[in-house]
């Protein structure tokens, strides 16, 4: 097993073991292909495997590679077979990106461009990933261990399986191993992943009607709470928010910085608004309009009234020195809200054509 060396200016003891890593998203686009000089930059590849399952090997043969092709690469024990992802420069660039620390991670070698026989040893030990998933589940279940297998991914010479597994807590599975080991006569590799990475590894449509963002673009996954949800005034039922994981769905994330950057420029909700009427309590507010809407009791909507933030803010500044105003609107807001319509019947007549056409034909008689 080679050592290659690389100087990213970065240091990550923690992803040493990468070529293991489930984090890593499929697409990836190599527009320096097309450009030779970018190719000769460095002889490390990317390889693929099942799902998001990615590698750097290093290319001691000096073979003309290009992405998509499939490729038999050296493993812990035996071969595997993958597909080339990157290539050239773009490999140094995506290590940079990934925080790789190259001098603890055990570059190993690619061996050749994949033949038949591989394709095809490759393909039958594919075939036995579901049957051995259902079977391993059984097994557990047997064994009553507090955990549920995700997924199977055989090794491309088939001598070795890595088993993805759910749990909430630590497994103790070592007699499960043996079980494994025993029945299937393989190499076996237990490796926890979260719901989460389940999700993203088993793919599937979104609510919004695209692919799953773990399964496409999402590199890590950062807790989600429900404050997200009450920052955008989002419905916080966990019907709405959970996503396929049963998880809240990440993107609720997305927006709460733009939201959290809005936010700071409106008063506190907590804050009483005082008028000679009664006092009155905000019950929701709108971001994109800029308005605040208040009722004269908390959680209601009796006296309901919509305010922009400005007008908010001169209320709360005439309270804080003791005075108290007549109305929340002020008087020429008013009068503008209550005309807030047009009144367009009568203003185009059905017969002003017709007093057009008379005209012209008066006109002609008059030649």
């Amino acid at each position: 097993m080679l050592k290659y060396t690389l100087n990213t200016g970065t240091s990550n003891p923690g992803m040493a073991g990468f070529a293991g890593n489930t984090n890593q998203k499929l697409p990836v686009v190599n527009w320096l292909a097309d450009l030779p000089e970018t190719q000769l930059e460095s002889d490390l590849i990317e390889v693929q495997f099942k799902n998001t399952r990615k590698g750097y090997f290093l290319n001691t043969n000096k073979l003309i590679l290009n992405k998509g092709e499939k490729v038999v690469v050296e493993a812990a024990h035996g071969h595997d077979v993958g597909e080339v992802t990157l290539t050239g420069r773009l490999v140094l660039l995506q290590i940079k990106k990934y925080n790789i620390n190259m001098e603890k991670y055990a570059v190993r070698r690619l061996y050749r461009k994949a033949r038949q026989m591989d394709l095809d040893k490759h393909e039958e030990s594919k075939k036995k990933e579901d049957a051995t998933m259902i079977r391993a589940r059984q097994i557990t279940k047997d064994l009553n261990l507090d955990m549920k297998i995700g997924d199977v991914e055989y090794q491309g010479d088939g001598s070795k399986a890595i088993f993805y597994y759910i749990a909430d807590g630590r497994v103790d599975f070592r007699e499960l191993i043996k079980v494994l080991a025993d029945i299937f006569k393989i190499r076996i590799e237990m490796k926890q992943i979260g719901v989460r990475q389940e999700a993203g590894r088993i793919g599937g449509i979104g609510p919004c009607g695209r692919e799953l963002c773990c399964a496409t673009w999402t590199n890590n996954f950062i807790s989600v709470s429900t404050n997200a949800a009450r920052i955008q005034d989002i419905s916080t039922s966990p019907l709405k928010l959970a996503g396929q994981c049963a998880k809240i769905k990440c993107c609720v994330n997305y927006e709460v910085p733009v939201y959290s950057d809005a936010l700071k420029d409106f008063p506190a909700r907590e804050t009483v608004l005082q008028t000679l009427e009664s006092d009155f309590y905000c019950i929701k507010l709108d971001v994109f309009k800029r308005t605040m809407t208040y009722a004269s009791a908390p959680n209601s909507s009796f006296n309901m009234t919509t305010m922009p933030v400005e007008r908010v803010k001169e209320i709360i500044a005439l309270n804080k020195r003791g005075v108290k105003v007549d109305s929340l609107l002020e008087s020429n807001t008013s009068a503008e809200k209550g005309q807030d319509f047009k009144n367009v019947v009568g203003q185009d007549s059905l017969t002003r054509f017709d007093r057009v056409r008379g005209t012209k034909h008066k006109g002609k008689k008059k030649r």
